[in-house]
C-alpha cells in the first residue's frame, strides 16, 4: 500500500512558477513516480516522470519549462513548474506503479491567470 499526498499548487500569473511536491509513504521502495494534469473537459495526460535512477521523461508541451527531480531518501517527487502558461491549468496529481497497481495522489490544482 502506497500513499501520496501532493502539495504546492496555486494561482500564479501567466510567466510565474511554482513547485509541487508529492511525498510518497507506504512503501520503502517506489520506482518510478510521475506526475500526470487533467484540464476541464480534456483527457489526462502525462506532464513528466522520473525512474528511481533519475531517468526522465516529459511531455513535449511542457519540456524546457518543468523539471522533475525526486528525493529517494524521502520518498518524494518535486515539479518545478516556470514559465507558465493558461494552458498549464489543471489538476496535477502524482502517481506510481508498485507490483501491477496504480497509486494516485488526491490531486493538486494549478491555476495559470493570463
Amino acid at each position: 500500500q502506497v500513499h501520496l499526498v501532493e502539495s504546492g499548487g496555486g494561482l500564479v500569473q501567466a510567466g510565474g512558477s511554482l513547485r509541487l511536491s508529492c511525498a510518497a509513504s507506504g512503501s520503502i521502495f517506489i520506482n518510478a513516480m510521475g506526475w500526470y494534469r487533467q484540464a476541464p473537459g480534456k483527457q489526462r495526460e502525462l506532464v513528466a516522470s522520473i525512474t528511481r535512477g533519475g531517468s526522465t521523461n516529459y511531455a513535449g508541451s511542457v519540456k524546457g519549462r518543468f523539471t522533475i527531480s525526486r528525493d529517494n531518501a524521502r520518498n518524494t517527487v518535486y515539479l518545478q513548474m516556470n514559465s507558465l502558461k493558461p494552458e498549464d491549468t489543471a489538476v496535477y496529481s502524482c502517481h506510481t506503479n508498485l507490483f501491477g497497481t496504480d497509486y494516485w495522489g488526491q490531486g493538486t490544482q494549478v491555476t495559470v491567470s493570463s
